[in-house]
C-alpha cells in the first residue's frame, strides 16, 4: 500500500512540470512530454458501485444464519491506470485496484496490481513484444474485457474460465506478441500459470478413489499458450491495451470475426475406475463475431451485437460454480448443487453459446440527462457433468449520462438451480430459478 501511494504521489506531482514548454496538460489527466505529443504519461480511474437484491440459492447462510434473500451494497470494481509512451517504440502500462468488495469481504482489503507490463515495437504496427503481469489472453474476445466500457452490467465471466484459479483476475506473468497487418489483428502469449495452491479460494482436491471427474492438478504448472486472431472488416480497433471494448456508444463502425485458443499441458488430472491418475491438458477453442455500428453519425444511435461459440475441455466432467461478489458464504440443510448465494455452474467441460445485443438511442434522448441503451445477454451451456443445459440471462438498460464516464445500469439476471439425484445425475429443478436485481453506478475519468 505504501509503494502504491508513493507511485501516485510521484505521478500527480508531475503537475509541477506542466509549465515547461515541452510538457502540457490536455485530453484529461494526460501529461505530454514532447511538443509533438508523441511522448506522454496518462492516468485514469474507475469505480463501479452495486446496489443489489438477490434471491439466494436454497439453503444459503451468512455465517450460519439462513438467508433466503440478501440486500447488499458493494464495490464491484475500483481501478486506477497509469500508462505512458516513453519514446517512439517503448510503452508501459500499470493497473491496480480492488474487485468484488462487499460486507462479506475481508476488511481493509488492499489495492493490488492487476497489470504491470512493458513493451517494445519491433516494426511499425506489425509486431510488438512485451512482458510482465498481463492480460493478453486468447480463446475469445472477452477473455480480455475492458472494464470501463462493458456493454451489459458485468463481464461475461463464462469467457474467463481460469479466473483466480491459475491467474490473478485473468492476468498471468508471461510474455506476448501482438500486431496488425492491414485488417488482420493478432495476439500470442506464453505465461506461467499460478499454482492452484495459491488460489484465493480452496480448489477441490483429487479424491482418493476414482470417480472420472477432472480437477486442477497440484503439480508444478506447465507453460500456458494462448492466441486470438481477428479480421476487422470496418474500422480498426486499438490494440494498445489487451482489453476489448464492449460498446463504443455510437462513435465507431466495427465488425470483426475472431477465433482463439488456450492450451496448457497437464493442467488437469483425474482418477479413472481403476484408480489410475490420468493427466489431461486444458484446451479451449472459440469463434466469435462482434458488431458495433452507428446508424447515424450525428445522432450516434447504434446497434451492438456479439455472439461466441466456445468449446471447453478441462477433462472429464469438470464443473465449477461461480457467484460474482457472492451474497452468502455457507449452506445448510437441503442446499442445491449450485452452492451458496448467487452461484451457478458456470464453467465446465462442454460447449457454450454466449450472446449480447443492445440498441443505443440517439444522443440527448433525455435532453441534458443523456440517453438510454437497453440490452440483453445470455449464455447457454451444455456441460458434460450436467443432465440439463445451463441457461443464464440478463435483461437491463444503461442510462448514459456522460458516455462511459457517468453511467447508471439497471439489470435483472435469472439463473437455474441444479440438484444431484440419488443416482448421481445432476439436473435442473425447473421451478426453482432464482434472480437478482442490480443497480450500478459507474464513474470514470
Amino acid at each position: 500500500m505504501k509503494n502504491i501511494i508513493i507511485v501516485l504521489a510521484i505521478f500527480f506531482s508531475m503537475n509541477e512540470f506542466a509549465q515547461l514548454p515541452s510538457v502540457r496538460f490536455k485530453d484529461g489527466l494526460k501529461i505530454y512530454l514532447s511538443d509533438d505529443s508523441t511522448r506522454y504519461i496518462k492516468g485514469t480511474g474507475l469505480a463501479q458501485v452495486w446496489i443489489r437484491v438477490n434471491d439466494n440459492n436454497p439453503g444459503s447462510t451468512i455465517y450460519g444464519t439462513p438467508k433466503k434473500e440478501t440486500f447488499d451494497v458493494g464495490l464491484r470494481r475500483v481501478r486506477y491506470q497509469i500508462m505512458g509512451q516513453v519514446n517512439k517504440k517503448t510503452f508501459f502500462y500499470t493497473q491496480f485496484g480492488i474487485n468484488s468488495f462487499n460486507s462479506l469481504s475481508a476488511r481493509k482489503s488492499p489495492l493490488f496490481f492487476h497489470d504491470i507490463t512493458a513493451e517494445y515495437s519491433i516494426y511499425k504496427d506489425y509486431i510488438t513484444v512485451g512482458g510482465g503481469l498481463n492480460g493478453w489472453n486468447g480463446t475469445s474476445r472477452y477473455t480480455s474485457s475492458g472494464v470501463g466500457n462493458i456493454l451489459c452490467l458485468d463481464l461475461p465471466i463464462v469467457e474467463e474460465t481460469t479466473n483466480d484459479v491459475t491467474d490473478q483476475f485473468v492476468r498471468k506473468l508471461g510474455v506476448y506478441a501482438k500486431g496488425k497487418i492491414k485488417r488482420f489483428d493478432y495476439r500470442l502469449a506464453a505465461a506461467n500459470p499460478f499454482p492452484v495452491q495459491n488460489a484465493l479460494t480452496a480448489v477441490q482436491a483429487l479424491p482418493a478413489t476414482g470417480n472420472s471427474i477432472a480437477y486442477y492438478s497440484t503439480k508444478a504448472p506447465e507453460l500456458q499458450y494462448q492466441g486470438y486472431f481477428m479480421w476487422q472488416f470496418l474500422e480498426k480497433e486499438s490494440n494498445q491495451l489487451p482489453y476489448m471494448t464492449g460498446s463504443y456508444l455510437g462513435k465507431k463502425r466495427v465488425f470483426n470475426i475472431g477465433t482463439g485458443f488456450t492450451y496448457q499441458k497437464n493442467a488437469m488430472w483425474y482418477r479413472n475406475e481403476l484408480n489410475d491418475t490420468i493427466s489431461k491438458p486444458l484446451q479451449q477453442f472459440a469463434v466469435d463475431l462482434f458488431l458495433d455500428y452507428y446508424l447515424n453519425k450525428e445522432n450516434q444511435n447504434a446497434i451492438t451485437a456479439y455472439v461466441a461459440f466456445l468449446n471447453y475441455d478441462f477433462g472429464p466432467n469438470y464443473i465449477r460454480n461461480i457467484g460474482a461478489m457472492n451474497t452468502a458464504n455457507g449452506t445448510i440443510g437441503s442446499s442445491s448443487f449450485n452452492g451458496a448465494g448467487n452461484a451457478a455452474p458456470l464453467i465446465g467441460t462442454g460447449q457454450v453459446t454466449y450472446v449480447q445485443a443492445a440498441y443505443l438511442f440517439k444522443k440527448n434522448l433525455l435532453g441534458k440527462e443523456g440517453t438510454l441503451q437497453p440490452y440483453f445477454s445470455g449464455s447457454l451451456a451444455n456441460y458434460q457433468k450436467l443432465s440439463d443445459p445451463v441457461l443464464i440471462y440478463d435483461i437491463g438498460v444503461n442510462w448514459i449520462l456522460s458516455g462511459q464516464n457517468s453511467k447508471i445500469s439497471f439489470d435483472y439476471q435469472s439463473r437455474p438451480i441444479f440438484s444431484a439425484s440419488s443416482n448421481g445425475e445432476i439436473h435442473e429443478i425447473k421451478s426453482a430459478r432464482r434472480g437478482q436485481i442490480v443497480l450500478q453506478y459507474q464513474i470514470a475519468f
